[in-house]
Parts: structure tokens; C-alpha cells; sequence
């Protein structure tokens, strides 16, 4: 998808490798996180292969330069017959922050959800990601769930 001002929103290729890494790094680091290389080659593999109940992958480009991502997936609900989308990853290199490519992503998971009937979005976010949850705040409706998780299991 090309907008106006440069930006191409497209999937992940498997050529693309290099420059997601690069920019999943920056997310990582972003959450004071990080991941062995298993799991860098096995999340590339999973976002890029096209298996129905995987992972996909967007990979936003200024101009033919990568900036930014987004990982999503669609899986079941019990509570609905359709199926949810879960943006698990969103991230847009430090230096092109504030210019709506962030919001660019997450419109473009809407339209993959939206060509797979499924309307309901979903992410989270940490409570200390403040410019996210502004942004979120445009674009989302903060739920009144309350994440909890296992004690001693991994990241």
C-alpha cells in the first residue's frame, strides 16, 4: 500500500531479512529485551512463510528505506465465530516517530483484518510506553482488561 508521502506498508519478504532485524532489535531494546538468535531465525521463518494460523509481517519503507513493522496473527475465538487479529509488534525507527507511520502500520493491519472479516484488533502495551499510548488513543479503545501472566515463564 503507497501513500503520498513516500511511505510503502508491504509484507515481509524473506529477502527483507537484514533490515527486519534490524529493526526488531530496536523494538526489543525498546522493552529492555532481547532474544537468542534461535528465536530471531524462527520468528523471520514464521512471519514470512504463509501458513494459515502463523504470524504475518509488515514492513513499512520511506522512500525505499525500511522503518518500520508489524507483526500480527489471526486465531480463534470462543467467544465470537470470527477470528481475532492480535498486533503482537509495531515499531517505527526512533527517527521517523511522529510523522503517522505508526498509525500507517496499525491502519494496514485494520485492512488485513478487515479482507479476512475480522473486526476486532487487539494489542497491548506497556505502561510506560506513554507516545504509544497517545497514539493508541487515536486509533484504538482502551480495553478494561488487566493482563496477568505465569510466574517464571519466558519472554
Amino acid at each position: 500500500m503507497e501513500q503520498s508521502n513516500g511511505l510503502v506498508i508491504r509484507p515481509l519478504q524473506a529477502a527483507d531479512e537484514a533490515h527486519w532485524r534490524r529493526l526488531w532489535t530496536g523494538y526489543l531494546e525498546y522493552y529492555e529485551s532481547s532474544v537468542p538468535e534461535g528465536v530471531y531465525r524462527e520468528t523471520f521463518q514464521r512471519l514470512v512463510n504463509d501458513e494459515p494460523g502463523e504470524f504475518s509481517g509488515l514492513l513499512a519503507e520511506l522512500n525505499g528505506a525500511p522503518i518500520g513493522l508489524a507483526h500480527y496473527l489471526f486465531h480463534r475465538s470462543c467467544w465470537s465465530i470470527a477470528n481475532k487479529c492480535y498486533l503482537q509488534d509495531l515499531f517505527v525507527d526512533p527517527a521517523h516517530r511522529g510523522r503517522s507511520f505508526g498509525r500507517a502500520l496499525i491502519e494496514a493491519v485494520y485492512a488485513a483484518a478487515d479482507a479476512q472479516q475480522c473486526p476486532d484488533v487487539y494489542w497491548m502495551t506497556q505502561h510506560f510506553n506513554q507516545a504509544g499510548r497517545r497514539l493508541y488513543d487515536r486509533v484504538g479503545q482502551l480495553s478494561d482488561f488487566i493482563v496477568y501472566e505465569r510466574p517464571g515463564g519466558s519472554a
